[in-house]
């Protein structure tokens, strides 16, 4: 394939993705490449919920409120509330399109206001009123179905499975021309060639980077490729040094990305060392209630000091009728892998659950380069500040794919113009015969970012992270120079750059703020307020859309 052409170009299908092709009318050609199939990505596991002001008792201000107190002083209140006030319409959006969220049937026990059938909210940490929509425990798997199922069903909409960017095309080598972006290399990994796509209008909605870590919550194909993708074609990043961590994530190669549950510590489960003594009461007076970044932390404190790969949690000495039936997937699922945890404690290790940061972006998804929108967990709008709060992800998504679909229509008359583009070169490379050392580069980076820009940092660490990350970038850069591509290498090229952004944002900044927790500077500084870390490349555009009602929030 080559010399494809698409008014809207999409880069990534999770719900940030999809939800903005089906936004987008009929009679434009909208093209979406996803890495692995269409479902496959970060929604799809997602077991929370959504977000949103439902509820007679509770109110807009306090949902703005609640984020920007879980925020950290980082937050931009307009952005918090504009996310806040389009979070029913999204709701009521995806109710159309057919998910079945769960129903109140017993309205009595949470809102005296409820009446029977109404949508069941749930509360989580941050959150000062019952405002979570969901479907049962897997709100992201019943969002994305639906959500691809209708996208099938489109016939302007063409999707390209098992297809990665590349890298991004834009005009910065022609002269007296202002900067814009016209497409995207993407490469075919059925066959292993790339090709070309131009497109009116870019969108990357790749997701996060947490891949980046030995331990993750994330799908494999969580690795930083939209962020990489824009700082090379001049855009600008911000607060790349808030990575959220969950923090009990089984510990079992057959299950890397199984998240248990907060609420097993809230029914009574209690975190162990390996001799089967408890530590939480030696850090926090809430002992396992303690909030999520203190009891990853105090995990990540204990696995360091003993030298441990995991330590435990057990819920064995509640009775077994009431672990079955109060969690029920997560007792198959472990019994799967030979752990009752009726009788046993369950391996867990804290594991990179969620990129605060990103791709800097206005209210309507733009980024600097003109003709290039990020959504979703790529991008930093300013809603989450140095800590998300719960359920505020595809809250996100959902209200800035449609902001953004709506500024494309009105931009799409600007940039229409196909030009044809330059081929993808690989006549002077070769097959690589020494792949063993992307996979060897590739264990290397995820341990030292795990060991030394992890949960807790110091500018030691730090240091010796973008030591190392210099001398892996320089042996990735050479490898890519001279061999064809293929889907680790471009990961592996991502991540490396991913990384960097991040260790230079965690430099920069000197104290311990929401998700960022430095020894070396362990209090927040109050001048510090307000003061987002933005990161500007050297090609940066200085390019400005086609004025239609621009929103110039950050």
């Amino acid at each position: 394939m080559s010399d494809i052409h698409y008014d809207v170009l999409i880069v990534g299908s999770g719900a940030a993705g999809l939800s903005l092709a089906l936004k987008l009318p009929d009679q434009l050609q909208v093209g979406v490449i996803c890495k692995s199939r269409l479902e496959e990505g970060a929604t799809y596991y997602a077991q929370g919920g959504i977000a949103a002001v439902l509820d007679s008792g509770d109110s807009v201000d306090s949902h703005v409120q609640d984020t920007l107190i879980a925020g950290a002083g980082l937050c931009d209140e307009r952005t918090a509330r504009f996310t806040a006030e389009n979070g029913a319409d999204a709701i009521r959006w995806l109710t159309s399109l057919g998910v079945e969220f769960t129903k109140d049937n017993n309205p009595s026990e949470n809102d005296q206001n409820k009446t029977e059938g109404e949508l069941h909210l749930t509360r989580e940490g941050g959150h000062s009123h019952r405002r979570i929509v969901h479907a049962a425990d897997a709100t992201g798997k019943a969002v994305e179905i639906s959500l691809a199922d209708h996208v099938r069903r489109r016939s302007n909409i063409t999707v390209l499975e098992q297809t990665i960017g590349l890298d991004l095309i834009t005009n910065a080598d022609q002269k007296n021309q202002p900067a814009r972006c016209l497409g995207a290399y993407a490469l075919n990994l059925q066959n292993n060639q790339v090709f070309t796509i131009s497109a009116g209008l870019t969108i990357l909605a790749t997701g996060g980077a947490s891949k980046i870590y030995r331990y993750t919550s994330n799908p494999d194909v969580s690795s930083g490729d939209g962020i990489a993708m824009a700082w090379r074609a001049g855009c600008r990043v911000a607060n790349l040094e808030f990575n959220q961590f969950h923090p009990t994530c089984l510990y079992h190669p057959m299950a890397r990305s199984f998240l248990l549950t907060e609420a097993l510590r809230g029914e009574g489960a209690y975190l162990k060392r390996p001799d089967g003594s408890r530590f939480m009461p030696e850090f926090d007076e809430r002992e396992e209630l303690a909030p999520r970044d203190i009891v990853a932390r105090a995990i990540d404190h204990e696995m360091k000091r003993l030298g441990i790969e995991c330590v435990y949690l057990d819920i064995s000495h509640k009775p077994a009728d009431f672990i079955k039936n109060h969690f029920p997937t997560i007792y198959e699922k472990c019994l799967e892998l030979d752990i009752d945890i009726t009788k046993n404690a369950i391996p867990v290790v804290p594991a990179a659950h969620y990129t605060c940061g990103g791709i800097l972006t206005d209210l309507s998804g733009r980024t600097d380069l003109p003709g290039l929108y990020s959504i979703g967990e790529c991008a930093y709008t300013g809603l989450h500040g140095a800590n998300r709060m719960a359920s505020n992800s595809l809250l996100e998504c959902l209200v800035y794919a449609k902001a953004a679909a709506e500024d494309a229509i009105k931009q799409l008359e600007h940039f229409t113009h196909q030009q044809p583009l330059q081929k993808w070169d690989d006549s002077q490379v070769e097959d690589s015969d020494e792949d063993v050392v992307v996979s060897h580069n590739w264990e290397e980076l995820r341990l030292f970012m795990w060991d030394y820009v992890g949960i807790v940092r110091t500018d030691k660490r730090l240091q010796r992270a973008m030591n190392r990350i210099d001398l892996l970038k320089q042996e990735v850069h050479d490898y890519y120079r001279n061999f064809r591509v293929n889907n680790d290498l471009l990961e592996l090229r991502n991540l490396l750059q991913v990384a960097e952004l991040m260790v230079r944002c965690a430099m920069s900044r000197k104290e311990s703020r929401g998700l960022h927790f430095t020894r070396d500077y362990p209090k927040t500084d109050p001048a510090l307020d307000n003061q987002q870390t933005i990161l500007t490349p050297e090609n940066f555009p200085k390019a400005s859309w086609p004025d239609l009602e621009k929103d110039q929030s950050n």
